[in-house]
């Protein structure tokens, strides 16, 4: 395993866990899309039947049973424990439009037609456009919580990263999957745009916070209390 691999699997694992800790730690899960966390839930599920059939290495079956975990947990905090904080009125995303055509392309593009093999090519599809609906309702909504951008960045992270481990083991192991490529390509696309927003305004904001906070201790300015 490569550093870039690596790396990118603890973003993930960053991006789902400050996803859990908003949502418990607030007692709310207003701002988040529960159709892309079900979404998020069905690639686990399909990606990860082989862990009844095959064993890899601990690192990789404790990944895949952390991952179906914490996404099924969030499924139940939105659904369940905190539903009536629950915006459904902005989470209208037809997610029928992703499941559908990605279900008819996993059947005609794959490496194999075999069950699991169409199911595993189904998850890399659907995961590249998994997000979808919490984009539109960030966009429909036209703000999002600093706590919920965080978990996005992360997100993006990790897909970028997974696009140089696969550059990487091309020209160091001679392996290539396309199908795993283009997904990722177009996962990564979908998040350059929040990428930008991201750097403009929650980080320049931070800086200028902290800048202001500096300026305030390191010269006397006078607080709004005194």
């Amino acid at each position: 395993m490569n550093i870039f691999r690596l790396t990118g699997d603890l973003s993930h694992l960053a991006a789902i866990v400050i996803l859990l800790l908003k949502i418990w730690k607030t007692r709310s899960c207003a701002g988040i899309s529960g159709k892309s966390q079900l979404l998020f839930a069905l690639v686990f599920t399909t990606r990860y039947l082989d862990l009844f059939t095959s064993f890899i290495s601990l690192y990789n079956t404790s990944m895949k049973v952390i991952y179906l975990a914490c996404s099924y947990a969030t499924v139940y905090l939105i659904y369940l424990k905190f539903k009536a904080t629950y915006d459904g009125n902005h989470d209208t995303f037809r997610v029928e439009f992703l499941v559908v055509p990605v279900g008819g392309l996993s059947f005609l593009v794959n490496h194999d037609f075999s069950p699991l093999e169409i199911l595993w090519t189904f998850s890399i599809y659907l995961e590249s456009v998994a997000i979808l609906p919490q984009l539109f309702m960030i966009s429909k909504t036209g703000e999002a919580e600093t706590i919920t951008t965080h978990y996005l960045f992360f997100l993006g992270l990790y897909r970028a990263l997974y696009l140089v481990n696969w550059i990487w083991r091309f020209y160091f192991e001679g392996f290539f999957d396309l199908i795993a490529v283009v997904a990722g390509v177009v996962q990564t696309i979908l998040y350059c745009d929040f990428f930008y927003l991201y750097i403009t305004k929650v980080c320049l904001c931070y800086f200028l916070e902290t800048d202001l906070m500096f300026c305030t201790k390191a010269h006397g300015c006078p607080s709004d209390s005194d």
